[in-house]
């Protein structure tokens, strides 16, 4: 069963009211993106597994736990995910990157694949999927159907600003992966915006308003 974990952080409530702002620039609004990704980031990944190896120091040899595993990848749905995962990396520098390509029907609001590149042995990997905003669900439900279809089955999908509409589309979608939110919205409004959002987050990461 899937979990929902909304963040109480204080710094990442001040971070996301920043974003929100009008008046904040691309620049300053690219390094909230990345800087809150990372925040969330070190909550998310509390379960990582671990395993004890031999670890000498200047003192003496003793066994130490490290991470477990194939490194996680980091697959971000384009294009507003590439901006959370820089401060994903930070954390994780040795994680592997892949690219999801959706773009949504501005009429009807479903998503088109247009790029799916994926690290190898996805399948044996635990899947960060970042996206800035989770509004109708439909680019987040058609990327997770996609990385599912590669066999991967430890999935955690991380955005800052989520609908009520978009995370119960998404958790009854997939009740088997993990939702991680910075924070939850009022509502969609009649052109399939957040509401009070934050606007368009690739627009403003990339400063194509």
């Amino acid at each position: 069963m899937s979990t929902i974990t909304v963040s109480n952080h204080p710094l990442i409530k001040h971070k996301i009211s920043l974003l929100r702002d009008e008046n904040t620039g691309t620049k300053d609004f690219r390094t909230l993106v990345s800087e809150i990704a990372m925040l969330m980031c070190y909550d998310a990944l509390r379960d990582l597994p671990l395993e004890l190896v031999s670890i000498k120091s200047p003192v003496a040899e003793s066994m130490q736990p490290v991470l477990a595993g194939r490194k996680p990848a980091v697959v971000p749905i384009l294009r507003a995910g590439l901006g959370m995962v820089g401060g994903i990396l930070e954390l994780l520098p040795s994680a592997k990157v892949g690219h999801i390509g959706l773009y949504r029907d501005e009429v009807t609001h479903e998503p088109h694949e247009y790029f799916c590149k994926l690290p190898d042995h996805i399948d044996e990997r635990l899947v960060i999927l970042p996206d800035p905003m989770l509004a109708t669900g439909g680019s987040a439900v058609a990327a997770v159907d996609l990385i599912k279809k590669k066999g991967c089955k430890n999935i955690k999908f991380m955005c800052i600003i989520a609908a009520p509409e978009g995370l119960k589309v998404l958790k009854e979608a997939h009740p088997d992966i993990d939702i991680i939110v910075g924070c939850v919205d009022e509502r969609l409004n009649e052109r399939a915006y957040i509401v009070p959002g934050l606007g368009d987050a690739g627009d403003r990461i990339f400063g194509t308003l």
